[in-house]
């Protein structure tokens, strides 16, 4: 059964940081790009970072995501980490993981996953 599974959400207060996890399994996560996409109450979902399959191994960001964020893939573990540093209230969130086949603009849309995971819950709030 192929699932992707997020963890490490919760409640931080402004600047702070949270490393959010998600592990995969049922399928070969190192054959996908994977990434990380968020929705905010009342927005549409949002791409904020994605790792390429590691034969490419490069990482994008969301203009939001630059410099605070850091995408990286445990090949071993089958997982892929966000971690989030200088949190924001806006970045306040569901956060999603998602497999595809590349990393493309297509995949910031939210489109063209192969697998979703169901979500970790960002709250940042004073």
């Amino acid at each position: 059964q192929v699932q992707l599974v997020e963890s490490g959400g919760g409640l931080v207060e402004p600047g702070e940081s949270l490393r959010l996890s998600c592990a995969a399994s049922g399928f070969t996560a190192h054959l996908y790009a994977i990434a990380w996409l968020r929705q905010a109450p009342g927005q549409e979902r949002e791409g904020v970072s994605c790792i390429s399959r590691p034969d490419d191994d490069v990482t994008y960001y969301a203009d939001s995501a630059k410099g605070r964020f850091t995408i990286s893939r445990d090949k071993a573990n089958n997982t892929v980490y966000l971690q989030m540093n200088g949190l924001k209230t806006e970045d306040t969130a569901v956060y999603y993981c998602a497999a595809a086949p590349y990393c493309s603009a297509y995949v910031f849309h939210g489109r063209g996953m192969d697998y979703w995971g169901k979500g970790t819950l960002v709250t940042v709030s004073s």
